[in-house]
């Protein structure tokens, strides 16, 4: 059998995803171009990154992505409402992965669907080569429990956002709606998918050509890029560097870029939004504050969401159950102490308090001020 050259491949995966995508950067052709590879050769990886299309308004290509990515990856299967039950028995059928791809997942995990746990346990459990879901089978006392596993590549599309567990295990690109000046090649499915068939064939033939290499792969992550940001994107660079060319180079500025803009995306729980903000913007400077000026102090940050949390604003006693969640340094859960006044004595918090939980949970402080212009110092 001829060799398949995998860089040329990858190229023509990616012109493939150009004549129809708008994606908003040059990382996002990356990174799905590697994605559609790397569901050829799941049982290579520990575990599979979830991909998810994710805009603010619809119209902004999100199903089409999807629908290219069915072209080329193995055994798709469009998934819009369907059950955890009728995933988790698909994937567990023998019958070969599927490749889920759920479009309008926001219907699941929206405001309006409620939490639909069971599906997120699916899709959390599935991340991994080891995750299995439990199920009860059988009739009244005759059940018994089965492990059905549930390890397989999907691709996911909505508005808005997905829970953290989920959007942690992904790469996310952030889809918006195409500019005037931005013009992609109608998708005519009779004639474009079976270009994209003999794209994913391909695709399948050198995944068994590269299999050897990346099995064992440990590929080199970018400086800064660890924890579950390597473990998501460990496969897509092992891709990579199978290929070779350009694609391993690239594949790790692609990984920096949207490493990065998760982060910057990632607001974090509420509870380490408290901590941050008590931290940058009410005790900055300051070792203790009575609880009355730290909830005023919240209340009036803008852009937080402390004067409106489910139409109340914050106050003493939620305050202080949720700091009571993190602990001090001494390993005793933060809460509020004596403050002498003038003439008083209040209920307030001690930075020292804080000072644990801050380096633990906290992003990294905003660097410094840049020092005023000359000519603008205040004079004394």
């Amino acid at each position: 059998m001829t060799a398949i050259d995998g860089t040329a491949l990858l190229n023509e995966v990616e012109a493939f995803h150009r004549r129809f995508n708008v994606f908003p950067h040059e990382a996002a052709f990356v990174a799905v171009t590697l994605w559609d590879a790397h569901a050829h050769l799941l049982d290579c990886f520990d575990s599979t990154p979830r991909i998810a299309f994710l805009s603010p308004e619809p119209g902004s290509g999100k199903t089409r992505a999807l629908e290219i990515v069915e072209t080329l990856v193995p055994q798709p299967m469009t998934a819009v409402n369907a059950s955890a039950a009728a995933l988790f028995r698909s994937v567990s059928s023998g019958n070969g992965k599927p490749t889920i791809l759920f479009d309008e997942i926001d219907t699941v995990f929206g405001p309006k669907a409620g939490d639909n746990e069971e599906l997120r346990g699916f899709l959390n459990a599935g991340h991994r080569r080891t995750g299995v879901t439990y199920r009860c089978i059988g009739d009244g006392g005759q059940q018994t429990v089965q492990a059905f596993p549930s390890y397989c590549a999907v691709a996911v599309a909505g508005l808005g956002s997905l829970p953290d567990t989920i959007m942690s295990r992904a790469v996310v690109i952030r889809m918006r709606r195409r500019a005037r000046n931005e013009k992609v090649e109608p998708f005519r499915a009779r004639v474009h998918e079976t270009e994209g068939h003999k794209l994913r064939d391909r695709l399948a033939t050198w995944a068994e050509q590269a299999r050897a290499s990346v099995v064992d792969a440990w590929p080199d992550m970018p400086e800064g890029v660890t924890d579950r940001p390597a473990d998501v994107w460990e496969p897509l660079l092992a891709i990579a560097d199978a290929a070779g060319g350009h694609w391993p180079d690239r594949a790790r500025e692609a990984c920096v870029t949207l490493v990065t803009a998760s982060k910057a995306n990632d607001k974090g729980s509420l509870g380490v939004r408290l901590l941050t903000d008590l931290r940058d913007h009410v005790m900055a400077g300051i070792d203790r504050l009575p609880t009355v000026a730290i909830l005023d102090r919240l209340n009036a940050l803008d852009d937080a969401p402390w004067a409106d949390l489910h139409g109340k604003p914050l106050d003493n006693r939620r305050l202080g159950r949720m700091l009571a969640e993190y602990m001090t340094a001494d390993n005793e859960p933060i809460a509020s102490r004596n403050i002498k006044t003038a003439g008083s004595v209040l209920k307030g918090y001690y930075a020292a308090d804080l000072w644990d939980a801050w380096a633990r949970y906290c992003p990294p402080p905003p660097e410094s001020p840049l020092p005023p212009l000359p000519g603008t110092e205040k004079v004394a």
